[in-house]
C-alpha cells in the first residue's frame, strides 16, 4: 500500500531542524502573533518543527534520520497534533512513526511513539540479495495459499529498517503478488531479515472484509450524478468527484509491485437518471449500492467527525464493481485510492457491495492516512476492528429502512452456503467460530479478521452494554470476560472516542494495551478524566480482559 507524504521534513541534525523550522515559521504566523486565532495546519507544522529541535533526544531522533509529516489535526481549542513518519539513512523505518502533541500556544506537551527503540545500525548494506528476499516472499505467498497454483507471481523487495520487532534491524519488505486459479489477485507482504534471511513477519497485503437508484441491498436511494451532454454519469461532484465504474470482470496486472495495467473503471452512464433494477441481472444495480455506500461513508465522516473525504483533503475516491470472476472479496487500495468489489460466488456470498462493507473498506483508507496500523499481530486486529466499528457506525448513521443498523458485519451479502447469518458478530465475536471474545497473550497469533474480535466486543459493550438486548429486530446477548456488568454510553460517544484515538493517539504498532491507553486519552480529551464516559471505556476494556 502506498502513502502520499504531503510535506517533507528537515534532516534531524540540530542545525537542519532549526533551519527547517525557521523557514516554516517565516512562511506562517507565529502562534503568539494572533493568540486568539485557531492555529492553521501550517502553523502546527511550524510549531512541531521547533519541538523536534528541542526534544529530538526524547523522540529518539538523530542526525541520521529524516522526518516527513503524514497528518495534522488542530482541535477546536487550538491544541495541535502532528503525525510524522521517519527514515534512517534514507531508508523507511517501519515503526518509526510518532505523533507530537502541542498546546494551543504551540508549546510542546507530549508525544506518542510507535516504538521507543533507538536506531543505530553498523551498516545499511544487506547481506541477503534482493532476488533471495523475493524468492522467500514468493514461497511465503504460496504457503499462505495452501500450495494453490498461482499465475503471474512477482515480488519487489524494498530495503527498510524494521523497528517494530524488537531491536531495529535492516530488513527487506517484499510485496509478493499473483493471481489465483480464477484470475483474482492474492498478495502477501513479507519482512525478511536482510542479514540472515529469516522471516520476521508476514501479512496479507489486500485488506479485506470480505439521480435515484434501485440497489441490491438498500432499496431505492438518492444519487448525485453528473450530466454530460445528454447522458448522466454515476459521478458525484458534491463529494469530491467520487464515481463508480464497471471493472468488466477483469483484474489488475501488477509486476514487481507496479500495476502496469488495471481492470477498467468505466464510469456507469444512464439516459434517464434512474439507475438499476434492484436485481443482479442489471449490472448497474451493484453500482448503485457502491455509490450509495461511498456517499454515506463520506457523509458520516464529514458530518460526525468533520473529516472531508477519506484522506481529509476533500478529494473523492472511486469504485470498481464486477471485479474478477466469482470474487468473494472487496478491498481498498491506497495505490489507486479506490474501492473494488467482487460479485461473490453466489453460494457463500453475493455481490460484496453492502453498506457496512463499503464503510469497512473505505475506513481502511482512513486508517492508512492516520494511524497506519500495521496489518499483522494485535495492531492488525485493531486495523480490522477499526473498519468493522466505523463501518457499523456508517450503517447506523445511514438509517436506511432496507438495511437497518445492527452489530452484524456483512449480513446482507451472506448466502445459505456460508452457514452463518453474518461474517462477524460484534456482541459475541466467537459466534463466527473463529474470532476471539477476550484478550489473551495468544490473540496476536490469530488472523487479523479474528483477533479483531476483542476490539469489536469492546466497542459493542461500550455502546450498548452487556446482557440481553433487542435492537431493530436483532437479538443480542453480550457476555463479559470478567463476569462484570457493563453499562453502554451509546454509539455516538463510541464513534467520537474511537475516531479521536485513531487519529490522535494510535500509531502503527499500537496493540490492545496501547488501544486502551489511546481510547482513555481520547475520552479524557472529550469528556474529562473521571467522567462516566472515561470510566465506561476502562470498564469495557476490562470486560474483554484488556487491562
Amino acid at each position: 500500500m502506498s502513502r502520499t507524504r504531503h510535506i517533507r521534513g528537515s534532516r534531524l541534525a540540530t542545525a537542519g531542524i532549526a533551519a527547517g523550522a525557521a523557514t516554516l515559521l517565516a512562511a506562517t504566523l507565529s502562534p503568539t502573533a494572533h493568540a486568539a486565532d485557531r492555529p492553521t495546519p501550517s502553523t502546527a507544522i511550524a510549531n512541531a518543527a521547533s519541538a523536534l529541535v528541542a526534544h529530538a533526544a526524547g523522540l529518539g531522533l538523530t542526525a541520521a534520520e529524516d522526518t516527513s509529516v503524514r497528518d495534522v489535526i488542530v482541535d477546536a481549542d487550538g491544541t495541535q497534533h502532528v503525525r510524522y513518519d521517519r527514515t534512517y539513512r534514507q531508508l523507511p523505518v517501519l515503526g518509526g512513526d510518532f505523533v507530537v502533541h502541542l498546546a494551543p500556544n504551540g508549546s510542546y506537551r507530549s508525544a506518542d511513539r510507535a516504538t521507543r527503540n533507538s536506531i543505530s545500525l553498523a551498516s545499511v548494506t544487506p547481506k541477503v540479495a534482493p532476488p533471495r528476499a523475493a524468492d522467500l516472499a514468493v514461497n511465503a505467498l504460496r504457503a499462505a495459499n495452501l500450495g494453490e497454483a498461482l499465475k503471474g507471481v512477482t515480488a519487489k523487495p524494498q530495503l527498510i529498517v524494521d523497528a517494530l520487532h524488537g531491536t531495529p534491524k535492516l530488513a527487506w519488505r517484499t510485496n509478493a503478488v499473483a493471481k489465483d486459479s480464477l484470475g483474482n489477485p492474492v498478495a502477501r507482504t513479507v519482512l525478511t531479515d536482510a542479514r540472515t534471511g529469516a522471516q520476521i513477519d508476514a501479512w496479507d497485503s489486500v485488506e479485506t472484509a470480505t439521480g435515484d437508484g434501485k440497489s441490491l441491498y438498500s432499496g431505492t436511494v438518492p444519487l448525485e450524478t453528473t450530466l454530460s451532454g445528454s447522458t448522466y454519469q454515476l459521478k458525484d461532484a458534491t463529494r469530491g468527484g467520487t464515481y463508480t465504474g464497471d471493472a468488466a470482470n477483469k483484474t489488475d496486472l501488477c509486476i514487481l509491485g507496479i500495476c502496469i495495467s488495471r481492470a477498467p473503471s468505466t464510469v456507469f452512464t444512464d439516459t434517464d437518471n434512474h439507475w438499476g433494477t434492484g436485481a443482479t441481472s442489471d449490472r448497474s444495480s451493484a453500482a448503485v449500492d457502491a455509490q450509495y455506500g461511498t456517499n454515506e461513508t463520506w457523509d458520516y465522516y464529514k458530518t460526525v467527525h468533520g473529516r472531508n473525504g477519506i484522506a481529509g483533503d476533500g478529494k473523492g475516491s472511486y469504485n470498481r464493481v464486477h471485479y474478477g470472476n466469482s470474487y468473494n472479496n472487496a478491498f481498498w487500495d491506497d495505490s489507486c485510492f479506490c474501492m473494488t468489489y467482487g460479485d461473490g460466488d453466489g453460494t457463500q456470498l453475493g455481490p460484496l457491495v453492502a453498506l457496512d462493507v463499503a464503510g469497512h473498506e473505505m475506513t481502511h483508507g482512513v486508517t492508512s492516512k492516520t494511524a497506519a496500523l500495521t496489518y499483522s499481530g494485535e495492531s492488525g486486529g485493531l486495523n480490522e476492528a477499526t473498519s468493522d466499528i466505523m463501518g457499523t457506525l456508517v450503517e447506523w448513521y445511514a438509517n436506511n429502512s432496507s438495511d437497518l443498523g445492527d452489530y452484524l458485519i456483512g449480513e446482507k451479502i451472506v448466502r445459505s452456503g456460508f452457514g452463518k447469518a453474518a461474517l462477524r458478530f460484534m456482541d459475541q465475536p466467537s459466534k463466527d467460530g473463529n474470532s476471539a471474545d477476550c484478550w489473551s497473550s495468544s490473540v496476536g497469533n490469530l488472523d487479523v479478521h479474528y483477533s479483531s474480535g476483542v476490539a469489536n466486543h469492546f466497542a459493542y459493550l461500550l455502546a450498548e452494554g452487556s446482557g440481553a438486548k433487542t435492537l431493530n429486530g436483532v437479538s443480542y446477548n453480550s457476555p463479559t470476560c470478567n463476569g462484570s456488568s457493563v453499562a453502554g454510553i451509546g454509539r455516538d460517544k463510541l464513534g467520537a472516542i474511537w475516531y479521536r484515538a485513531l487519529t490522535v493517539y494510535m500509531t502503527s504498532s499500537t496493540n490492545y494495551a496501547g488501544a486502551r491507553t489511546a481510547t482513555l486519552n481520547a475520552a479524557k480529551d472529550l469528556y474529562g478524566t473521571g467522567s462516566s464516559e472515561y470510566n465506561a471505556v476502562a470498564a469495557a476494556w476490562s470486560a474483554v480482559n484488556v487491562g
